[in-house]
């Protein structure tokens, strides 16, 4: 990063990120000052049209075996994006902080009306750019949701892709240890990627268990392992091999392979992640994203024998009917009702009149 880029970053952090964000106003600002700082752009320069286009485009990244297109996000969390930016800059608008800002930029030199006239003409500009018309993201909304469009692995399916990063070096042990871990409790992408060390090995009702620090509307949960508690080998190697004692278990892998970041990795990182391991399904390259891994355990845990209320709890749901849709539509086999009912008489006495 150039001098100039640390300090437009430290400039737009200091304006666009409040004291005290939610976890997704963080999330999302975070990458919204990002994109700010690496386009060049100061926090008074939003431009959400380009924003947008950012958000929604498609890119290509190239892997051993094929070239795997990437859509970035889709419109309704990209609409959710933008929602949250604004906000944020009404919220500015309110306290009356941008007009001080604004002021502070401008000419010392220039008459006071000359001052307000500049700082005028920036707040219209800034409207003009947040305005929602200035960016608009066609949504379709969805009635129903084809079991297509998410991905529940097989066992044999997981096991071919927790093979493909490796254990041969840092990159494929923590790619590894972030996805068994992931497969194994069912957590989400940000809870993956908020795991301490001293997380891993909790305990509820003595079994060994998962703590999720803060899971969706800011609960905390513990997850048995159960008989899946060998993800934690694979945990253990990536941290003894990373040097990693304390803090945060999955980090950025520095240039060179051969050394880690301070800092944790953050959800948006972690599909990147899962993004360099598409695997064959059905006779086509396809990309599994962490909420795969969610289904999937909780489809498996299903299949398995578990009952619902039990993966709606290691899942973090607020109801049942969420957590059933996580498992998705079940076949014949899966549906058939268990033998309830007696014939009144002997199904040899029918025989005859069926000729």
């Amino acid at each position: 990063m150039s001098q100039r880029q640390a300090r437009l970053l430290r400039e737009n952090t200091a304006v666009l990120m409040p004291p005290a964000p939610g976890k997704d106003q963080k999330s999302r600002l975070g990458f919204f000052i990002n994109w700010l700082t690496r386009a060049g752009l100061h926090w008074y320069q939003p431009d959400l049209r380009a924003y947008r286009d950012y958000l929604l485009h498609k890119r290509t990244r190239a892997n051993k075996r094929n070239q795997v297109k990437i859509a970035t996000l889709s419109p309704q969390t990209a609409l959710a994006h933008l929602a949250t930016i604004r906000g944020r800059y009404k919220e500015l608008a309110r306290s009356n902080d941008i007009r001080d800002r604004l002021y502070e930029l401008a000419n010392p030199d220039a008459s006071e009306s000359e001052q307000r006239a500049l700082v005028d003409e920036f707040l219209l500009r800034l409207a003009n750019d947040l305005h929602p018309t200035a960016a608009p993201i066609a949504v379709v909304e969805l009635q129903d949701r084809a079991d297509s469009e998410h991905l529940r692995l097989k066992p044999y399916q997981v096991s071919t892709l927790l093979g493909a990063p490796g254990i041969s070096n840092l990159r494929g042990l923590r790619d590894t240890a972030l996805m068994t871990l992931m497969v194994c409790t069912g957590i989400r992408a940000a809870e993956a990627a908020a795991v301490h060390v001293d997380d891993l090995r909790q305990r509820l009702g003595g079994e060994l268990a998962l703590r999720v620090r803060e899971g969706k509307g800011g609960k905390q949960r513990l997850i048995p392992y159960g008989p899946l508690n060998w993800c934690l080998m694979y945990a253990d190697a990536w941290q003894a091999a990373a040097q990693i004692k304390a803090g945060a278990v999955f980090r950025r892998i520095l240039k060179g392979n051969r050394s880690i970041g301070a800092r944790g990795i953050g959800a948006w990182t972690v599909n990147d992640i899962m993004n360099n391991y598409p695997i064959g399904i059905d006779g086509a390259l396809r990309l599994v994203k962490p909420h795969d891994l969610r289904r999937t355990y909780a489809r498996n845990a299903y299949d398995f024998g578990m009952d619902l209320e039990r993966i709606r709890q290691n899942l973090g749901h607020a109801s049942l009917q969420t957590t059933q849709a996580y498992i998705g539509a079940l076949d014949g086999r899966d549906r058939h009702p268990p033998n309830m009912f007696q014939p009144p008489h002997e199904l040899a006495q029918l025989m005859p009149q069926l000729g």
